[in-house]
């Protein structure tokens, strides 16, 4: 099987710089991000971690909505030499760390109180992303809470590859692709692009990993789109995927 951990950290060393921002440019920072935020909330003065943090721009911003401590936790060097740059020009406390999500062992049984994954899971194969979403169910307190977002499973089979998002999936199969790695492509609205991958999983998959891991109340679940205002914003970047499902974002309580 490929390694698909080596390719990702392989992707991100190289492309650190073309994500490190500090205000939304990418056309998830608009129809994903600021939701899955608002999700994580209330934040103030909660123990939060942030898996796949990249170079920190949800970090950040949890930091800011109020949390007591943020930690940020990514399998690249580079995306957490970036994050810890910013870190050094605007310190908010954050702690970053290189390390992999499968294996969260430099925490303790209980310890956060909320556990963030913006756009990870789409770089696990489901096996990882079962051995993930168990590692988070031992690290949060009872009653702590997870939150994630990935991209929606039928949008890769929805669209053909295009501006100003896509992934490049050939011969169309939403079950017999699953675990299948894909190219993809998100836009900014400066015209530049950003290099990202889809590991195919179906809704099932993603269920049944948050049964696997002991989740057992019942989610909730946003489908996150494009929206009338982001039209009003930008006609232009955000119109081509209107009515099209994006991404999910999925609550669960432990």
């Amino acid at each position: 099987m490929f390694n698909n951990k080596n390719l990702t950290k392989n992707l991100y060393n190289h492309t650190a710089s073309d994500w490190v921002r500090e205000q939304a440019i990418s056309l998830s920072d608009f129809t994903a991000r600021p939701f899955v935020l608002e999700m994580c909330e209330p934040i103030n003065q909660m123990q939060v971690l942030d898996l796949g943090c990249g170079e920190g721009y949800c970090s950040r911003e949890l930091c800011r909505r109020g949390a007591a401590q943020v930690y940020g936790i990514d399998l690249s060097q580079s995306m957490i030499e970036a994050a810890r740059l910013q870190e050094s020009k605007d310190a908010l406390g954050i702690k970053y760390e290189i390390g992999c999500a499968t294996n969260l062992q430099q925490f303790g049984n209980g310890e956060i109180d909320l556990v963030v994954a913006v756009f990870l899971f789409n770089y696990l194969t489901t096996a990882q992303t079962q051995e993930c979403m168990t590692e988070i169910a031992r690290v949060l307190r009872p009653g702590g809470r997870f939150v994630f977002s990935v991209p929606h499973p039928s949008f890769p089979f929805m669209r053909e590859p295009a501006y100003p998002f896509y992934f490049q999936v050939e011969n169309k199969g939403y079950f017999s692709k699953r675990d299948q790695q894909f190219p993809g492509r998100i836009w900014k609205r400066d015209n530049s692009w950003l290099n990202v991958q889809l590991i195919h999983k179906t809704l099932e998959d993603y269920f049944n990993a948050l049964k696997f891991a002991t989740f057992n109340t019942m989610p909730i679940l946003k489908e996150l789109r494009v929206t009338p205002e982001h039209v009003a914003l930008d006609e232009a970047f955000f119109s081509p995927l209107l009515d099209i499902p994006l991404h999910l974002a999925i609550q669960v309580s432990k």
